[in-house]
């Protein structure tokens, strides 16, 4: 297991496929998720590429996080991983993690070669809140995570809830052995930075709306997946599309891909869209 310093923090980071390889690709979860959710994707990755995933503070094999999730401190985080792994790096990002690896886009567009947002989440016209609910209820996630240790209850709680969210969102079996996702998914840390990121889910959308009317995107290779297999309604399926085609022109090499049968977790049902779009980007960048 290696530990790395960054952003002030320390995380959890699994490196493989060619040492050397340049750019390399930076792998970053959605909400709550652990840096095995990518595996299928990683296998397609490895043989061509230096691929590095990790996982949040307190979420994966991570130590609990010293300051809440928010903008700032993800785009502190994934810069200080950047740097690390020898910029400019290609990022590819699940769910939530769209918000900040524009964010760091934005703010240090010298680290970042080119991006795949897979899935990407997406909100309209968020006002910054004055009061910052993640931050003020840091003691309580935590309180509520040493809880749930103490009391073995996320032992049962939390694969269970792993279990749940992946019947919604993927048609595979788990990437890796059921002793690895309880022994993530069985801390309590974990379940209280879950709750962490779900408090600090909209300011952190409110934070990048404000930061995209001061800065620029810049005119990097980008490829947008959107998934539309779990959109039952169809006028909800219009408006996904929309809001990707919305990310992939914010820049003038961008690429969006409809992927109208596949869950949520594109990374792990259709690795090879994924490996597919890290091409074009490469290409692009090239």
């Amino acid at each position: 297991m290696t530990i790395v310093d960054a952003g002030d923090e320390q995380v959890h980071v699994v490196e493989t496929g060619r040492p050397g390889a340049a750019p390399p690709l930076l792998l970053t979860s959605g909400l709550g998720s652990a840096w095995f959710d990518w595996q299928p994707s990683v296998e397609l990755l490895n043989a061509g590429h230096r691929v590095i995933a990790f996982d949040r503070p307190g979420l994966g094999l991570s130590p609990a996080g010293k300051a809440p999730p928010s903008l700032r401190r993800e785009i502190r985080l994934l810069a200080d991983l950047a740097r690390w792994a020898g910029p400019p790096v290609v990022l590819l990002a699940h769910s939530m993690a769209g918000f900040h690896v524009e964010a760091l886009a934005r703010v240090h567009p010298e680290l970042v070669a080119g991006m795949v947002l897979v899935d990407p989440s997406y909100e309209r016209r968020l006002a910054c809140p004055s009061f910052r609910i993640a931050a003020a209820a840091t003691g309580a996630t935590r309180a509520a995570g040493h809880l749930l240790n103490v009391t073995r209850a996320a032992r049962l709680l939390g694969p269970l809830g792993r279990r749940i969210v992946m019947r919604f969102t993927s048609r595979r079996d788990e990437p890796v052995d059921g002793e690895v996702v309880r022994s993530v998914y069985g801390r309590g840390t974990v379940l209280g930075t879950v709750l962490a990121e779900e408090l600090a889910y909209r300011e952190m959308a409110a934070d990048l709306e404000a930061l995209r009317g001061r800065l620029p995107f810049p005119p990097i290779p980008l490829v947008v997946l959107t998934a539309l297999g779990d959109a039952s309604d169809p006028e909800d399926a219009q408006k996904w599309v929309e809001d990707h085609a919305r990310l992939a022109a914010m820049s003038p090499r961008g690429e969006h891909v409809i992927l109208p049968d596949t869950l949520h977790m594109v990374q792990l049902d259709r690795p090879d869209a994924v490996a597919d779009a890290v091409a074009r980007v490469l290409q692009e960048a090239a």
